[in-house]
């Protein structure tokens, strides 16, 4: 950051209540791992290793429409889609199932990004529905 004459891009978000959750985590490498609570249904999450050089990992609810979801893909690479358990997208956020460093070793700290499923689900859309 600040290299003279370099260009940079920056991406900035935020929570909006209802439709999208930005944090962070702690991994306890388990499959039984920890539970996010966005106060929606995710369609899309990310998660990035804040401590390890893993990839940014996406899982959704197009390509994988039952739990646990296990299509993934890797944000900032050319890889292919992958598969393994990663998580259960709930009513309520997102629940990890997942050893790997990219999820979920001891200690390690995550942060993720979620997008609703029905966003601002309420009386005027229909409302978040558990998977």
């Amino acid at each position: 950051v600040n290299q003279n004459t370099a260009t940079y891009v920056a991406y900035c978000f935020a929570d909006v209540e209802g439709f999208s959750k930005f944090g962070k985590y702690t991994g306890n490498g388990s499959a039984n791992g920890p539970m996010v609570n966005c106060g929606f249904l995710p369609a899309f999450v990310m998660v990035k290793a804040v401590s390890t050089g893993n990839g940014w990992n996406i899982v959704d609810t197009k390509r994988d429409t039952y739990n646990p979801v296990s299509a993934q893909l890797a944000a900032n690479g050319a890889d292919a889609e992958a598969s393994g358990v990663a998580m259960d997208l709930l009513s309520s956020g997102f629940k990890i199932r997942d050893t790997s460093a990219g999820f979920n070793t001891n200690t390690n700290s995550y942060i993720y990004m979620a997008f609703a499923e029905n966003p601002f689900g309420g009386a005027d859309t229909a409302p978040a529905t558990a998977r």
